[in-house]
């Protein structure tokens, strides 16, 4: 499965984006999907998760209630719906996949997840 992310940009502080995850190569019926961001000298930082068993979400508190996550098996794409962005939401934003249905395993272990996709950046300005 290959992973692309897309929809980043320059927005105003409390704008707001959409990314998209296109996969091709195969289905993501089967894999949780995720979203992690890393800004310039900072860790690699888990966003929000969606299960494909259950469609269960997870969020870090610093996104809650602010962004959703969303997927479309159809269209082989999820989405990060980013609401009332925060300059601190600035950072390149990639999507992954991994058939675990514990989303524990998305969130604690993203060296252990199957596949990752290219970032886009999104750049938040005060």
């Amino acid at each position: 499965v290959q992973l692309q992310a897309s929809g980043g940009g320059s927005v105003q502080a409390g704008g707001s984006l959409r990314l998209s995850c296109a996969a091709s190569g195969g289905t993501i019926s089967r894999y949780s999907m995720a979203w992690f961001r890393q800004a310039p000298g900072k860790e690699r930082e888990f966003v929000a998760a969606i299960s494909w068993s259950s469609g269960t979400t997870r969020y870090s508190d610093s996104v809650k209630g602010r962004f959703t996550i969303s997927r479309d098996d159809a269209k082989t794409t999820v989405y990060l719906q980013m609401n009332s962005l925060k300059p601190e939401d600035a950072a390149v934003y990639y999507c992954a996949a991994d058939p675990a249905r514990d989303l524990n395993v998305l969130v604690f272990r993203p060296v252990a997840i199957d596949y990752w996709g290219k970032g886009t950046q999104v750049t938040v300005s005060s």
